[in-house]
């Protein structure tokens, strides 16, 4: 039997950001001069992002209020603040389960399973430590089964949702009422700051919070019929962006290197990455590709020689949600799956990006279930009036 994704969840935090009042607080900062205003007002335009959502609350305009405990990250004059690493996790540890939570009881009641079905559960994240981890919380916070088997993927970065989906075709096949659920939650939001750094520009301008949820199973009579039949996955390193995407800790959060370097090697790479990975099997129909940024998407897109529309799903998901690292592939597949365009059979080729230059694939197939036999009927007769 093959494995499927059944469902798909998802969840942002209620605070959203608009593009243009994020860049004018980073524009504003104290020391920023003529050329990196220049700069920041470049980069932000020329992101395609029109929102992004943050569990930072006095970054929105006007600030929201600020919960008892949680650290300031900017101050009453408008200033970015730098907190320790420490404080800005402890705010992971408090926001990161709830998101989680929420997006897995989305997907389980769209697949309509109940908890007590979830028999594994595989969590992501790269944004936030802590032990016990998101896997365990998700167990008490579910009411899932104690015996429930648990692993956790972290700091895999962008890439990580499709390694997790491969675990979880990996367990569904183990047992034949086995129910996997993944759940990727990233905060990227709690590593912000104010930098005249190029590359910082870009990972501000960019990067926002969400998490998704995704239930995989092979066993066709569980859940409701339908979703993406997860046929294969590919893993390769590119020959060079060792350095040009890094993802550290610092005293003052997690660092981002992203240089300029970034969608020129994807660009380069893609077409020999791709075809090793389809071999045969010729272009898909669909593409699910991770928006790193507007340039990724494009340098894939002219890579690939696809159409304009081949990446609207991605560039949706950019302008509306910015890049979430690893949950942002998921928010990108449950529009898929919503999307009556994508019919029966229509094979989706997943693509994500990681630090490395790691290139991780997918190849799916959407399945679409059966209409009932009173809708056949139905149809019949409109039909034939």
């Amino acid at each position: 039997m093959t494995a499927r994704i059944v469902s798909i969840g998802t969840a942002v935090p209620a605070t959203r950001l608009h593009q243009d009042e994020v860049r004018a607080l980073f524009a504003a900062q104290d020391g920023v001069d003529r050329l990196t205003r220049r700069r920041i007002q470049a980069v932000f335009d020329a992101s395609a992002i029109a929102q992004r959502h943050t569990v930072l609350t006095d970054l929105a305009t006007p600030p929201g209020p600020r919960a008892e405990g949680v650290p300031a990250f900017v101050d009453a004059e408008g200033r970015l603040l730098s907190p320790t690493t420490g404080a800005r996790n402890d705010l992971y540890i408090a926001t990161a389960p709830p998101l989680s939570a929420e997006a897995a009881r989305g997907a389980l009641r769209d697949a309509r399973i109940e908890p007590s079905a979830i028999t594994h559960v595989v969590t992501v994240s790269c944004t936030g430590l802590f032990a016990p981890g998101p896997d365990y919380r998700l167990v008490r916070d579910l009411g899932l089964s104690p015996t429930v088997e648990r692993c956790h993927l972290g700091f895999i970065g962008c890439a990580a949702a499709l390694p997790a989906l491969r675990v979880a075709t990996a367990l569904a096949a183990t047992r034949p009422d086995a129910v996997v659920l993944v759940v990727c939650t990233e905060l990227c939001s709690l590593h912000v700051r104010a930098s005249a750094d190029p590359q910082q520009i870009v990972a501000a301008s960019v990067f926002a919070d969400g998490a998704a949820a995704a239930i995989v199973t092979a066993n066709p009579a569980i859940g409701r019929p339908g979703g993406l039949e997860l046929e294969r996955f590919g893993s390769a390193l590119t020959d060079e962006g060792e350095t040009d995407m890094v993802w550290t800790i610092g005293d003052n959060g997690f660092e981002m290197v992203l240089s300029a370097e970034v969608p020129r090697i994807i660009g380069r790479e893609i077409q020999g990455a791709v075809a090793r990975f389809l071999g045969d099997d010729g272009q898909p129909e669909v593409w699910a590709v991770h928006p790193g940024g507007r340039s990724v998407l494009d340098r894939v897109e002219a890579g690939l020689g696809l159409t304009p529309d081949a990446l609207a799903a991605s560039r949706d998901v950019l302008r509306d949600f910015g890049n979430m690292s690893s949950a942002t592939i998921l928010f990108i597949l449950a529009a898929l799956l919503r999307d009556d365009e994508v019919g029966d059979g229509a094979r989706v080729a997943g693509l994500a990006f990681g630090p490395g230059l790691t290139v991780e694939s997918a190849l799916m197939t959407r399945r679409r279930a059966a209409a009932p036999v009173d809708d056949e009927i139905a149809l019949a007769v409109a039909a034939s009036a």
